[in-house]
């Protein structure tokens, strides 16, 4: 594809094609960083417990600075507890490194592919002095959060910057970081499959299989909800000229992504059967406000009849938008939390699996990563929605932190020479 051209990918089950289009965004243009001949890619993450010894120490390394003692986090500790201490996430990883190195090979570029976690074993301190006792100076990171607020980017870029720092490595070590690929075709092609297939399942179940009853039946986006407060400052930065759906680009970034699926689900991002966006996993204090509808109140209300005057949802499809791999929150709070909420209401449901290591998602990340090199370059950046592609590089103050400057990566940008500014300081808990 040319960059003012568009495709259309055809997924199995689904009423018609993904439009993907790589025509350049204005916008975010001015962020972009010509190719460098990179070394190396780190595969950053949040990391999780691997045993129940394991479970109070790694939360206190996910709220580290906000003094809470240990006979909380034993309170909320219990998601863990119930799966023998052990999150999936770690194990998703690992077979998502093997299968990066893979596709990095069969695409021709020799890139080594480190891990390393911003809460749990292998941290991302240690991961890149071995990657600089190794030999490597010119490190590229992926990581596992796609979407745009403070904790799914900022915060991994910080803890690099940071990271930087504690190794004694600024200055030594470049660090650059791919951009968020929340619509990056091959992150929602696995959601535009899995959601036919379930939608399909749900039909079934219903007796209703040619779809007469797609009004009784609902598609949840379900993501991470986080603080109001974070919402609002996705997404805002020093000159960033949009104005952002719910006033948030979080917000925004996953209302796009699912009309794209239903768009090409269904063949309408409206009608029958209907969709909304939900939420899950939130934390802290209860007098903090954060994102809603929570995904079981919104179950309850639903069941009831919708908010438009449509009836009783008797069906529905739970699509974990949010999220590259069925991790902790998505085992705990959507296969073990919501869909007993469905059992309670009477409600057929299916759970949509995540990207994963699904084969359209890991060619898509190195698709990512082919755009940021020479070899094998990549000029264009396919995306699905009108925001992408998103920025190589972030604006100062983007997804800004509440609590306080830290040193901070992919952060500034000189457009024109395509060169990164000096790491400078800046002005929750996702497990991905």
């Amino acid at each position: 594809m040319s960059g003012e051209q568009s495709a259309r990918i055809v997924v199995a089950g689904a009423a018609a094609p993904l439009a993907v289009s790589t025509e350049a965004n204005p916008v975010t243009e001015a962020g972009r960083l010509a190719p460098k001949a990179y070394d190396a890619v780190l595969l950053a993450s949040f990391g999780g417990p691997e045993g129940q010894e394991d479970v109070i120490p790694f939360l206190r390394n996910v709220t580290r600075g906000r003094g809470i003692p240990d006979e909380r986090l034993e309170e909320v500790s219990h998601h863990y507890r119930a799966f023998g201490g052990i999150s999936p996430i770690n194990s998703q990883n690992r077979a998502l490194k093997a299968a990066l190195e893979a596709e990095l090979s069969a695409q021709g570029l020799d890139l080594p592919v480190y891990w390393g976690n911003r809460n749990w074993d292998p941290y991302i301190p240690q991961t890149l002095r071995e990657m600089y006792d190794a030999g490597h100076r010119r490190v590229l990171v992926l990581t596992t959060s796609v979407y745009s607020c403070y904790s799914s980017c900022r915060q991994y870029r910080e803890d690099l910057g940071m990271a930087l720092e504690e190794t004694g490595l600024t200055g030594r070590l470049e660090v650059d970081k791919v951009r968020q690929y929340f619509d990056h075709p091959g992150f929602v092609v696995p959601f535009v499959e899995g959601t036919a297939a379930g939608l399909a399942t749900v039909r079934e179940a219903l007796g209703a299989p040619d779809g007469s009853r797609d009004a009784e039946i609902r598609v949840l986006f379900a993501t991470h909800s986080i603080p109001t407060r974070d919402a609002e400052a996705a997404g805002r930065s020093d000159g960033e000229p949009r104005e952002f759906e719910e006033a948030s680009a979080y917000a925004a970034q996953h209302l796009a992504n699912a009309r794209a699926v239903m768009e090409a689900v269904t063949g309408s991002a409206e009608g029958a059967p209907g969709w909304d966006l939900v939420y899950q996993s939130r934390s802290g204090a209860p007098h903090v406000p954060w994102l809603e509808p929570d995904i079981n109140d919104h179950l309850a209300a639903i069941a009831g009849g919708t908010a438009e005057g449509g009836p009783a949802v008797k069906g529905v499809v739970i699509v974990p938008l949010g999220f590259v791999s069925d991790h902790m929150e998505v085992a705990w709070d959507l296969d073990t939390e919501a869909l007993a909420t469905c059992r309670e209401l009477g409600v057929e449901a299916v759970r949509v699996p995540t990207p994963g290591v699904h084969r359209e998602f890991v060619t898509g990340l190195v698709q990512l990563i082919r755009e940021r090199t020479v070899e094998k370059n990549i000029a264009e950046r396919p995306h699905v929605t009108g925001l992408g592609p998103w920025y190589d590089v972030c604006r100062p103050g983007c997804c800004a932190n509440f609590r306080g400057a830290k040193p901070v990566i992919a952060e500034g940008v000189d457009a024109a020479a395509g060169v990164d500014a000096a790491a400078a300081p800046a002005a929750d808990g996702t497990e991905a």
